[in-house]
């Protein structure tokens, strides 16, 4: 598989986990499951987006977007969160 699609892969699957993570961390925070899932792949797609902007994408590897993605996950979760009710 090529490098880039095994990044692309990387960065759904983590900002996934990201998403279900912090939807563990912050249970008054949480839409479930599956949307959990949905924002945190869009959430790790924006964090991966944004770190390579600023040059950061090979900075730190495969560990580097499981972290960015996980994190952007987490983040948009809690703001999607914020307007949910």
């Amino acid at each position: 598989m090529e490098s880039g699609m095994m990044n692309l892969l990387v960065s759904l699957a983590s900002g996934a986990v990201g998403g279900n993570v912090a939807g563990a961390l912050l249970k008054n925070k949480s839409l479930g499951t599956v949307w959990n899932s949905v924002v945190g792949i869009l959430g790790g797609g924006i964090g991966g987006s944004l770190l390579g902007l600023v040059g950061l994408d090979d900075a730190g590897g495969i560990l580097g977007t499981v972290a960015s993605s996980t994190v952007g996950g987490g983040v948009l979760l809690y703001i999607v969160s914020l307007f949910k009710k």
